[in-house]
């Protein structure tokens, strides 16, 4: 009713405004809304518009009567009509309705209706119970993007699919594949080192000194061809079953510039040819069971197979005979390994491994875990127990060049029996921006015979290695640092001087650092002895890294330096490396040379390599390096050439293809 009533009063102020209103009586003196509509909207020029309100307010507070109830539904369906152009509707104080458009704030109390869609002609989705609930087979799906056009099979094409890859399966089967890697490793190598020499044996009557001339040429050629048929779908899932087998040769050329170098004989040349071709993995791996539904497995894996005991090869890395259990756990997260090896014969000039001849009676068994995210996120955690477990004392070898290796001709000649027992942890991984390595070795054991005191001795020696790095964009600034004990007293029943079983070191510069890359010989303290060996880092004394025995009556072994990895394109990497190597404690040293007093300092090494791969993948890769090493008081102490040089150096160039 009072919506009417505006609307009403609306109306008369309209005919008030433009004059067409009638007077219209008043009673009490003021005018009432009925006296309004019948005189159908007119009043007098002078009502105001508070006047009009107000009489509104009388008119509602008073019960209508019949009449007012009738003119108030005859307002009402006047104000559904239409109103005349003429006349101009304008808002009314106090009015509460919203405008057009909007609405008042809050809650909704009414909701639009509901729309209902239609969509002739289309069709309801089938039901669950429609679908299959195993996937589609489809027959020979490994050769259906062929089929279509995706890929075009080749079978000297590595990057696309093939068959010789172990992309697709044998015809007729799907679950046997067969896969073929075939390398190429091409070293070419100008180094110089200590050469000893003696009057007797020099080639050059001007080489009157222990020393002679220390520059030599290296070129080798090594082929690898290998075969692996394998069942089972390993896109997702460990094999079901593996056979591989894996052969190597090799042709290898060594020029030297003195005599006794290459070959015991002084009368043989000071260059010599050899080839060999070795057997480096010959293996079956057997799956023996899923654990879970994310392919957690146990295997076995027997004969001829690669194997490290760590991240960086401190320890033990090579292809032995052997039996290895290993799996995982938790989604990846923990692996296992428990192994025994009888360890085979090298070839000396290739370093490959030789069944010729009879099996060594040296044998490792070990067991180590690993667990992801210990003890922090993105840190991998390693304990590993090794035991090694030597029986060669009644042995007599001699390497293929005519020099004895064992047992080791240092101190008192005699071969040795030992067990030492390796306790471990190591890390790889990173803590926030920093990319960590560490490692740390106890050996902890027995030598049957010491080669300073003929007796038994204990074996308690330790071993530190870790290297931080950071990344900035494209550069990796790096810190090394590594520590072997060494023998501080060759005397007692104890020896206290760190070495491994078989290293090869991937740490501070691998192998285009001049100390990993190069041996070192040393003279006057033994016959055929090394400080170091041939990509090891150790400074262990031994007769030979890959036929020799381990020795723990050794100096030990201080590495202190850094290096940066610049990544200058995709395709090119650049790496430098300074290191400073010293002796950990001379008495052994002092001890075999019978002198007083040598420093510890050896020298510092200084590296930088380039690591070229035009396709950004490891199938060409081609390296180059230059080392330098410049002698310290120790060094110099031990090897007094005449004319004295200043330095040695390392060049590697080395091509790897690999299909």
């Amino acid at each position: 009713m009072r919506r009417a009533h505006l609307l009403a009063l609306s109306a008369a102020a309209a005919a008030l405004a433009t004059g067409q209103a009638q007077a219209a009586p008043m009673a009490g003196g003021v005018l009432s809304i009925d006296a309004i509509l019948e005189a159908g909207l007119g009043v007098a020029a002078k009502l105001t518009i508070a006047e009009i309100l107000e009489a509104d307010r009388v008119a509602c507070a008073a019960p209508p009567s019949a009449t007012a109830v009738a003119q108030e539904a005859a307002a009402q369906e006047t104000s559904h009509s239409a109103p005349p152009e003429s006349v101009v509707t304008a808002p009314v104080p106090g009015d509460e309705t919203p405008l057009e458009g909007r609405r008042r704030p809050g809650r909704v109390e009414t909701f639009p209706e509901r729309i209902d869609q239609s969509n002739p002609g289309a069709v309801r989705a089938p039901p669950p119970e429609a679908f299959p609930h195993d996937e589609i087979p489809i027959p020979d799906r490994w050769r259906l993007a062929g089929a279509l056009g995706v890929t075009k099979p080749r079978w000297f094409d590595p990057y696309n699919q093939n068959f010789l890859k172990g992309d697709i399966p044998f015809k007729g089967s799907e679950h046997w594949f067969l896969a073929i890697n075939a390398i190429s490793d091409t070293v070419i190598e100008p180094r110089s080192f200590p050469i000893p020499v003696s009057v007797q044996t020099t080639s050059r009557p001007g080489s009157l000194d222990i020393f002679g001339r220390d520059s030599s040429l290296v070129l080798a050629q090594t082929f690898i061809a290998g075969v692996s048929v394998i069942k089972g779908s390993t896109a997702y899932k460990p094999p079901e079953l593996e056979f591989r087998l894996a052969l190597a040769f090799q042709d290898n050329f060594v020029d030297v510039p003195e005599k006794r170098v290459l070959y015991v004989e002084p009368s043989k040349k000071t260059h010599r040819n050899d080839a060999f071709v070795g057997v480096q993995e010959a293996f079956v791996d057997y799956h023996l069971r899923d654990v879970s539904d994310r392919y957690d497995f146990d295997s076995i894996r027997v004969g001829i197979q690669p194997f490290s005991t760590e991240f960086r090869g401190f320890l033990f890395q090579d292809n032995q005979l052997g039996v290895r259990f290993f799996g995982n756990r938790d989604n990846n997260r923990f692996q296992y390994n428990v192994a025994a090896f009888r360890r085979i014969e090298k070839d000396t000039n290739s370093g490959l491994n030789d069944l010729t001849q009879d099996l060594r009676k040296d044998d490792i068994f070990l067991a180590n875990v690993y667990r992801q995210d210990l003890p922090l996120p993105g840190i991998t955690s390693q304990l590993t127990v090794v035991h090694n477990r030597n029986r060669e004392r009644n042995q007599i070898q001699i390497d293929q060049n005519g020099f004895p290796v064992r047992p080791a001709l240092i101190g008192n000649l005699r071969g040795r029996n030992y067990d030492v027992t390796y306790l471990g942890y190591n890390a790889d991984g990173r803590i926030g921006r920093v990319n960590l390595t560490a490692s740390a070795f106890l050996a902890l054991g027995s030598d049957r015979n010491s080669i300073f005191t003929d007796k038994k001795a204990k074996i308690r020696s330790y071993f530190l290695a870790a290297e931080p790095s950071m990344d900035f964009s494209w550069v990796r600034v790096r810190l090394s640092g590594l520590y072997a004990s060494g023998d501080n007293d060759p005397y007692d029943n104890k020896e206290g001087g760190f070495d491994a079983i078989q290293e090869n070191p991937q740490f501070a510069g691998s192998d285009t650092s001049y100390w990993i890359r190069q041996t070192i010989p040393f003279a006057g303290g033994g016959r055929a002895i090394a400080i170091n060996g041939r990509n090891g880092i150790l400074n262990s004394l031994r007769s030979s890294k890959d036929e020799g025995q381990s020795n723990f009556n050794n100096p030990g072994t201080v590495v202190l330096g850094g290096g940066a990895d610049f990544d200058v394109t995709p395709q090119l990497r650049i790496t430098t490396n300074l290191n400073h190597i010293a002796f950990a404690n001379t008495s052994v040293v002092q001890a075999l040379r019978q002198e007083g007093s040598i420093p510890k300092a050896l020298g510092w090494d200084a590296s930088i390599s380039a690591i070229y791969r035009p396709q950004m993948t490891q199938n060409l890769v081609f390296r180059g390096s230059v080392a330098a090493f410049q002698p310290g008081k120790g060094f110099k102490d031990l090897f007094s050439n005449s004319p004295r040089h200043d330095r040695y150096y390392s060049v590697l160039l080395n091509a790897i293809l690999s299909f």
